[in-house]
């Protein structure tokens, strides 16, 4: 009998293990930055993650975010200053759109 209690035991204890992770499909955030040659990188953090990748030709998409709601900052060059956008968005697995974000000098 105690062995089947602690069969049933070891049971249950696995199946809350399995149960208690959570699985997410990574998305990804797009946008674009004017002007088209004013920015290095894109930057996204929220909470949890920080997240960057190359402005190329004034587009970007940021790929491997977990679900949540982002910043993203776009780094610019001179004589541009660094722009932001809140409330960006991504659900399970898929893409945000951060829109078009305008540099200004």
């Amino acid at each position: 009998m105690k062995l089947a209690n602690l069969k049933l035991a070891a049971i249950a204890i696995v199946a809350a293990g399995l149960f208690s992770f959570t699985h997410f499909r990574a998305g990804s955030i797009r946008g674009t930055v004017s002007p088209a040659d004013g920015a290095v990188r894109a930057w996204a953090l929220s909470s949890t993650d920080t997240l960057k990748t190359n402005v190329v030709n004034g587009s970007f998409e940021i790929t491997d975010a977990k679900p949540a709601v982002y910043k993203v900052i776009i780094e610019a060059k001179p004589p541009y200053k660094n722009a932001a956008k809140d409330g960006i968005t991504v659900n399970d697995g898929q893409a945000a759109d951060a829109g078009e974000i305008k540099l200004e000098k």
